[in-house]
């Protein structure tokens, strides 16, 4: 044998190796009674624009605010010091990246716009058609392969000029400018797209842009944070603009619904980011300052949407500090989503900051809820402990999210449209040590395990996407943490797929109702 057939047999005999144990027949069990509707149920990979199409300021894309905290003082914060300027270059490489996902035998992607490269000045200067086009290339050679796109219009990356010109969620006009921009996605890519996302985490770029000031626009309370921000209020501007993105996400929903669902027979929701929280103990102040928690993180975008008011925990503790809706408002945000996206990695212990002595500089002032959270309780984690302080491995609380948003929300529809582990990157590695992601194959079969629990309870979950297609660049942890099916070589960029890959596909087979896995596990 040649040297490339004999890499190619040792290959064949580590995947072998090491997937058999995970594609046993006792590992199969549980999906052979699995309640997965074989064939409207989605399962799919995600994405981001910046994380992954590079061409930051290729063909006519305007600045956005990203590119401008990554080539000015806040590249500082980033672990490795590195940007999204090359990212992946999915830019340039979708159709092999289409390919990838064609591989995997989802029935759909999602990704996100770029708002910089389609309107590289918002709503106040011309539309970019080179990203037009970009987006329509993408799209339709998705569906050529019998792939649903499922869009997200913002995913942490907005136009700079915005931030510039007025001040970005912090003023009402950022209300405007994304309508602006909804519209011209609906009338440009809906009669292909039957799946839109107004905003990715919200939650997440709220507090951290806003509070904590590590995000851009990095604007912060020095009494609040651990960097240093030039000017920001911690304590107001974040409900200002987080009061801006849920009217931003009204004013999309209703152009939508009056303009373009009729006709494009398409649906439309948000994603938020859920931490599953527990009580560090059984007493009363620890399980009041759970539900705060939940009411500070997640049911603060989810419950104006879905109910027109804020949470009662919130009302009651900061009171004038919170923006009213209007009764206008109140109007648009009635059953303000077709459904519910849910991203979720982990799980905390929380404690009660009101009554008692709280030592962690985050959660505990009045305006982030007086409470405290930690992946420990007496030295004891609440989940696996991985390489990460933020990531403890909890399945139980995909089962336990999904079972709270479906009583709290009416049983509204739901997408896990997030979920995967991330490892640190070793440099040192062979591509092999590389490939070998067991742990990853472990993490997503439990957590697919729990969600399919909830189902069975009755929790009306549609949708299932692993996080992530490729490595890429993951915002303030730059290269230095890998998600992918695929390994990414950052220098040559060359993609190879990990054991997850070959996992991913054969469960996806095994839904399907092939007899794909069967033989497999026959064969070897």
């Amino acid at each position: 044998m040649g040297f490339s057939s004999s890499l190619w047999l040792r290959t064949l005999l580590w995947e072998v190796m090491f997937l058999l144990p995970l594609l046993s027949p006792y590992h199969l069990l549980a999906l052979s009674n699995s309640p997965f509707p074989t064939n409207n149920f989605i399962l799919g990979t995600a994405s981001s624009s910046y994380q992954y199409e590079g061409a930051y300021k290729s063909e006519g894309k305007g600045f956005s605010n990203w590119d401008n905290f990554t080539h000015g003082p806040g590249r500082s914060r980033i672990m490795d010091g590195s940007s999204g300027d090359i990212a992946v270059d999915h830019y340039h490489r979708y159709l092999e990246d289409i390919d990838l996902i064609d591989a995997l035998k989802v029935n759909s992607h999602r990704f996100s716009i770029s708002w910089a490269r389609i309107l590289p000045k918002g709503r106040f200067g011309e539309v970019n058609w080179a990203g037009i086009d970009f987006y329509n290339r993408l799209i339709d050679a998705l569906l050529l392969k019998g792939i649903q796109p499922f869009v997200t219009l913002s995913h942490y990356d907005n136009p700079q000029e915005l931030e510039d010109r007025y001040g970005g969620w912090l003023s009402p006009q950022s209300q405007d400018d994304f309508a602006y921009y909804a519209d011209l996605c609906f009338k440009t890519f809906g009669d292909r797209v039957k799946y839109w996302i107004t905003f990715n985490e919200p939650n997440i770029v709220v507090p951290m842009g806003y509070r904590s000031g590590i995000f851009p626009p990095c604007r912060c309370s020095s009494s609040l944070a651990l960097v240093k921000c030039r000017e920001g209020d911690s304590e107001k501007e974040p409900f200002v603009a987080a009061h801006n993105i849920i009217l931003s996400h009204a004013a999309a929903v209703h152009i939508y619904r009056t303009k373009y669902q009729t006709k494009q027979r398409g649906t439309i929701g948000i994603v938020l980011q859920h931490e599953w929280y527990e009580p560090i103990s059984n007493s009363t102040a620890d399980k009041l300052a759970t539900e705060r928690a939940r009411s500070f993180f997640f049911n603060w975008f989810l419950d104006p949407i879905m109910f027109g008011k804020y949470p009662t925990e919130m009302e009651n503790i900061l009171g004038s500090l919170l923006p009213k809706f209007s009764n206008k408002d109140k109007e648009k945000l009635k059953k303000g989503l077709d459904f519910i996206g849910i991203n979720y990695y982990t799980a905390y212990y929380v404690k009660d900051c009101i009554y008692s002595t709280c030592k962690s500089k985050f959660g505990v002032s009045k305006t982030e809820g007086s409470y405290m959270k930690s992946g420990e309780n007496n030295g004891i984690p609440i989940g696996e402990p991985t390489s990460f302080s933020w990531l403890n491995i909890y399945p139980e609380g995909m089962e336990k999210t999904i079972t709270y948003v479906k009583n709290r929300y009416n049983n509204t529809p739901m997408f896990i449209t997030e979920n995967g582990y991330g490892e640190e990157d070793h440099p040192n590695f062979t591509l092999e040590e590389h490939r070998n992601d067991s742990k990853r194959i472990e993490y997503m079969e439990d957590h697919i395990e729990a969600m399919l629990a909830a189902i069975r309870k009755g929790a009306d979950v549609r949708g299932y996407f692993a996080w992530s297609l490729l490595d890429n660049f993951e915002w303030i942890y730059g290269y230095t943490v890998r998600y992918g099916f695929h390994h990414v070589d950052y220098a040559t960029l060359k993609r190879t797929p990990r054991l997850s890959a070959s996992w991913y596909k054969q469960f996806i087979a095994k839904i399907k109702g092939t007899t794909g896995l069967e033989k497999l596990v026959q064969n070897t």
